[in-house]
């Protein structure tokens, strides 16, 4: 049997107190393993008495096959190897445990009896080793080494139990909010009918007025349940496009006859050239539309609001929307982003631009917002045919 290398004894008389101090184990943590690797039993009886703590499971190895099934069967925060060894050195070990998937991340320690060689070193990192250590070891060195892997493992099983949890929170709060707006639709709706009866038998002037105001609010909060809706499926990564054949002209006259009934006081002109014929999905472009001029016509200043359409390219299609006024250029940046609040109060949930942005992804274009001369500019641009890989959130 070869020398234990001078691992010495003291190893085996570390205070117990001191021990208990560095110990980081906790309740219901997910125990950390220790893999130490050595053909000399003593050394390995010493390791584990230097490394043992709560929370911490010592693996011991004393040969690299015994190493290789130990790895097999753990997930290991930190292996120590013995460099030298019959049949399998530490090297050889170091090079089998990198070709495998399962093992190629784990942090290695080599350990060596052998006087200081720069080369033989210079082997031990380039087989993958985060530090070369000489026997006689100091009982510090090692256990502050090993103490920052084994904080290393508990920081990541942390911050994977902590994403698990916030996954988890995600997908209750994404889920409530479906449930809610799918069951609040049935009611808008019927106050929504009830409302257009009354409208058209009704005689009084100032109660035709209330009816107005009810049926304005019932189409508000609707609108405002829909982007919920939406917004919960795109988080959720479930919402998927209806692609088939289309007319964009015939959508965007549409949409604009809907948004000139609720503001009719509103100049809205829609331009269209080209061929505007494409493969897309009709209700989210008309969704598309709907939001981009509704937006123009309630933050837009007193004024014309545009709607151009392009097809004059081949393999493109363009929708512009401009109004008079200005975006603020504080908010430019983040246009898009959901919730950021909308630039009146009480006007909406600010979810209806970041719809557009998804909806446009979702088709494989862009949509880009700015400033010009004239006022606020919204462009969107999407393949003329949108293909089937692209059409998801």
């Amino acid at each position: 049997m070869r020398a234990t290398g001078g691992l010495l004894t003291e190893t085996l008389s570390v205070d117990a107190s001191t021990q208990e101090g560095e110990a980081k184990g906790e309740q219901g943590r997910e125990r950390v393993h220790l893999l130490i690797v050595d053909d000399v039993p003593q050394n390995l009886v010493a390791m584990e008495a230097l490394l043992r703590r709560d929370g911490v499971d010592v693996l011991k190895a004393g040969s690299g096959a015994q190493a290789l099934e130990l790895l097999l069967e753990h997930d290991v925060a930190l292996a120590l190897l013995d460099v030298q060894m019959p049949e399998m050195d530490g090297f050889m070990l170091a090079e089998l445990m990198r070709g495998s998937q399962r093992t190629r991340h784990v942090p290695i320690i080599f350990l060596t009896a052998s006087p200081s060689d720069p080369l033989r070193s210079f082997k031990g990192y380039d087989s993958g080793a985060v530090d070369f250590l000489h026997k006689p070891i100091d009982p510090r060195v090692i256990q502050s080494k090993v103490n920052v892997f084994i904080e290393l493992r508990q920081q990541r099983q942390l911050l994977r139990a902590r994403n698990e949890k916030l996954e988890q929170a995600l997908k209750l709060n994404e889920t409530m909010i479906a449930v809610l707006t799918h069951d609040l639709r049935t009611p808008l709706t019927v106050i929504t009918l009830c409302t257009d009866k009354l409208r058209t038998e009704m005689d009084d002037p100032g109660l035709l007025s209330t009816t107005l105001l009810l049926d304005a609010s019932a189409h508000r909060m609707s609108r405002m349940v829909q982007q919920l809706l939406d917004f919960s499926k795109i988080r959720s990564d479930v919402l998927r496009m209806d692609l088939r054949e289309g007319d964009l002209a015939s959508i965007a006259a549409l949409v604009v006859s809907e948004v000139r009934q609720g503001h009719p006081d509103r100049q809205i002109d829609c331009i269209g050239k080209g061929v505007l014929r494409g493969v897309f999905d009709p209700d989210r472009l008309a969704q598309v539309l709907s939001n981009l001029i509704g937006n123009a016509v309630i933050h837009g200043e007193p004024g014309p609001v545009t709607v151009e359409l392009d097809g004059c390219q081949p393999d493109w299609l363009r929708m512009t929307v401009s109004n008079r006024g200005r975006i603020p250029d504080k908010l430019l940046p983040r246009i898009f982003e959901p919730f950021k609040g909308a630039e009146k109060p009480g006007s909406g949930l600010g979810l209806g631009l970041y719809i557009v942005d998804q909806f446009i992804r979702a088709h494989g274009g862009e949509v880009t917002a700015g400033n010009t001369a004239t006022g606020a500019r919204f462009e969107a641009v999407l393949p003329r045919r949108c293909a089937a890989g692209e059409a998801a959130v």
